[in-house]
C-alpha cells in the first residue's frame, strides 16, 4: 500500500523550463555569450543550478566569471521564476485526489531550497506537503539518495510504501539509490528512451495514472 510519494519538481510538478531558459539567456547576452534554444535547457537542467550555469556556457570559461554568473542566474530567476512557470495539466488535481485518499504528498528537487516556499505556496495553494527539501549546503544534490532519506526521516514512512515520481534519469537514479520503487514521466524533459534504459518500474503519460499505482 502506496503511504507517500515523493515528486520531482522541475519537469515533474511545474514545467520551470521557459523560465530557466530566458533567466540564463539574459545572463548569456548580457555578458557577451550565445544565448540557447529553449529545448537545450532540457538537457542542461536536473542536476542542480550550478550545474545548469556550467552546461550553458563555453567550458573556456574561468572559476571566477563562473561564479560571477551563477549569482547573476540565481538573481535574474528570482526575477522571471514565474513568468511563464505553470503547473502540468492535471497535475494539481491530482494531487487533491491524492491527498482526500490520506496520502502523504513530499517534494525531492535540485532547485535550490531557499525558492521553494514560494513557489509551492504560489503553486500549490491546496496542497499540504509532509515535506519539500530542495539543494541545501551541505547535502548532496540528487542522484545522491540523502535528500530522500530526509524526507523518510520526517514523514516516518517506510520505503516499500513509497513511489518517487521524476523525469529524468537522474530521478530514477535517485530512486534506485534509496530503494524506491521508480515511476517516470512522459510529460517532463526527457524522452521516453532515457527513462527506460534507467529502469522506471513504471512509465506514465498523465497525472491521473497514478491512482492506478497506489
Amino acid at each position: 500500500m502506496i503511504k507517500l510519494i515523493i515528486f520531482d519538481l522541475d519537469g515533474t510538478l511545474l514545467n520551470t523550463i521557459d523560465d530557466l531558459a530566458d533567466s540564463m539567456n539574459s545572463v548569456l547576452q548580457q555578458n557577451g555569450y550565445p544565448a540557447h534554444d529553449t529545448d537545450a535547457y532540457k538537457y542542461f537542467v536536473g542536476d542542480g543550478v550550478a550545474m545548469l550555469v556550467r552546461r550553458a556556457l563555453p567550458k573556456e570559461v574561468t572559476e571566477a566569471t563562473f561564479t560571477k554568473l551563477l549569482n547573476d542566474f540565481m538573481n535574474e530567476y528570482e526575477l522571471r521564476k514565474a513568468d511563464k512557470t505553470a503547473p502540468y495539466a492535471g497535475m494539481i488535481e491530482t494531487l487533491d485526489k491524492l491527498q482526500e485518499k490520506g496520502i502523504l504528498l513530499a517534494v525531492a528537487t535540485n532547485k535550490p531550497h531557499e525558492l521553494l516556499p514560494d513557489l509551492m505556496a504560489h503553486y500549490f495553494p491546496t496542497i499540504k506537503w509532509a515535506a519539500v527539501f530542495g539543494n541545501r549546503k551541505d547535502v548532496p544534490v540528487k542522484p545522491h539518495p540523502q535528500i530522500v532519506y530526509d524526507i523518510l526521516n520526517v514523514t516516518n514512512i517506510n520505503k516499500t510504501n513509497v513511489l518517487y515520481v521524476g523525469d529524468t534519469a537522474v530521478d530514477m537514479q535517485t530512486a534506485q539509490n534509496a530503494g524506491l520503487k521508480k515511476v517516470g514521466v512522459l510529460w517532463g524533459f526527457r524522452p521516453k528512451e532515457e527513462l527506460e534504459q534507467a529502469d522506471a518500474d513504471y512509465i506514465i503519460m498523465h497525472p491521473q495514472e497514478l491512482m492506478g499505482l497506489i
